[in-house]
């Protein structure tokens, strides 16, 4: 569909399909980047060791379910995030093309990478409540919590305490890092993606079709996983806390590191990489492809 509206409502469809298969690692990861938090390494208590020992916990004490949790918000989020980063990414493009060229039709590496930020960063800011709620329905344990644990019945539950405790003000806290955390990713999967196929293609010798574009994609999802964990990490601390348990996004980073250490912000990486991978192996290059040079 080649409309605004066909784009959002294909983009938000293509993503849910990955977010059901890798929703668990999601879960996993959120919990191994509260565990700990703001402990030093000698007072923090490992409950979950790892990407497969956090899913094996997890099923063995609360089953399914438990991995499963904020599953419907995931798929609001994704089908706003996706869809805007599809449905606004060409909207954006021509008019900045047009203000600068004079001409729509014009293809700019520069511009497409613009637009392609934005339009992420745009639709992370219109999906933050739902992430938000999601982090907290899959960090709540009953039986091996870490961090702050907020007991939702459902995802509109939690919209509802929040909103009557906090208002508006409270559904958008930790909107910054997320909107950063998109943007790093945004910014940086276009050109490693096209870097690692150029690569691909002049030192091994592949062709054009699925097989490089798995290969790139996959390289692609390492680079953009090291960028945007940091900010994943504070932004999942930020929507997890109660009241002002950090006063920004720089403080929450600061206090992390200055307590746990540097590696403190990589905290999950593996099971963050294992939810990454299927979403940007699936990501349509369509929009992307027309400035290949």
């Amino acid at each position: 569909m080649a409309t605004t509206t066909g784009s959002f409502i294909a983009g938000g469809i293509a993503a849910c399909g990955a977010v059901t298969v890798t929703h668990g690692f999601e879960t996993v990861k959120i919990r191994l980047q509260l565990q700990g938090e703001l402990q030093s390494k000698q007072e923090a208590v490992r409950l979950y060791r790892g990407v497969f020992h956090g899913v094996g916990v997890i099923l063995k004490n609360e089953g399914p379910r438990g991995l499963l949790r904020g599953l419907g918000c995931a798929y609001v989020y994704q089908m706003t995030l996706n869809g805007c980063r599809l449905g606004f990414y060409e909207p954006l493009r021509k008019t900045v093309t047009n203000m600068i060229y004079k001409d729509p039709t014009v293809q700019s590496f520069g511009i497409n990478l613009f637009s392609g930020a934005a339009s992420g960063i745009l639709g992370a800011a219109a999906g933050s409540p739902f992430f938000l709620i999601k982090t907290r329905l899959q960090s709540y344990s009953p039986f091996l919590p870490v961090g702050t644990q907020h007991h939702y019945q459902n995802a509109v539950d939690g919209m509802r305490q929040i909103y009557s405790q906090e208002g508006i003000k409270g559904l958008y806290r930790g909107v910054g890092p997320a909107m950063v955390r998109t943007g790093f990713g945004s910014s940086v999967q276009l050109p490693t993606y096209f870097f690692a196929k150029r690569r691909l293609v002049q030192h091994f010798g592949m062709e054009e079709g699925m097989p490089l574009h798995i290969a790139s994609s996959t390289a692609s999802g390492f680079v953009v996983c090291c960028v945007m964990h940091p900010p994943d990490t504070v932004m999942s601390r930020m929507y997890n806390q109660t009241g002002n348990l950090y006063s920004s996004a720089f403080d929450c980073l600061y206090r992390t590191v200055k307590t746990e250490g540097i590696f403190a912000v990589y905290k999950g990486y593996f099971a963050h990489l294992a939810r990454i991978l299927p979403h940007t192996v699936s990501q349509a290059y369509r929009p992307y492809c027309e400035v290949e040079q």
